[in-house]
């Protein structure tokens, strides 16, 4: 089986959680700092090829009564790019699938606390850890493989 990738889309960063090969956890990766559209999805069709993902999934920031923000609108444009990028990197077979990221960077805020991360550190680690929380709702909404 092949490995999920999971993105938490923001403004400055971007969060890389990816799933174990048999698809049951997801571990954090890495954060991104955000360059530029171009580079930044160039970097994530880098991190597909390199760990052989099938599918990637993005944290979709909506509204709490369901609505799309501002930020659902730039996320939209991300994966346009994205997918667009895919394409021409022989990826087309790469599902891109949606998650509600919802209450994510709360969760993520309230682990790192529950570790005893320092709150200056907080930041450095806290879209890694939604993107963690991303991808494991999105395995444990597909239900494990085993």
């Amino acid at each position: 089986m092949r490995r999920k990738i999971a993105l938490d889309v923001g403004d400055k960063t971007i969060g890389i959680a990816l799933s174990d090969e048999l698809g049951i956890t997801g571990q954090g990766l890495m954060t991104i700092e955000r360059i530029g559209i171009k580079k930044d999805t160039g970097k994530v069709v880098e991190l597909i090829k390199e760990y052989n993902c099938d599918t990637v999934v993005i944290g979709l920031p909506l509204n709490l009564n369901g609505t799309d923000s501002v930020q659902t609108e730039k996320v939209r444009e991300f994966r346009t790019k994205l997918e667009n990028k895919m394409r021409s990197s022989a990826l087309a077979d790469v599902e891109i699938v949606w998650q509600d990221e919802r209450f994510t960077t709360k969760l993520a805020e309230n682990v790192l606390i529950a570790g005893n991360v320092r709150r200056e550190d907080r930041k450095k680690y806290v879209d890694k850890q939604a993107a963690v929380i991303i991808m494991q709702s999105y395995l444990d909404s597909k239900g494990s493989m085993v």
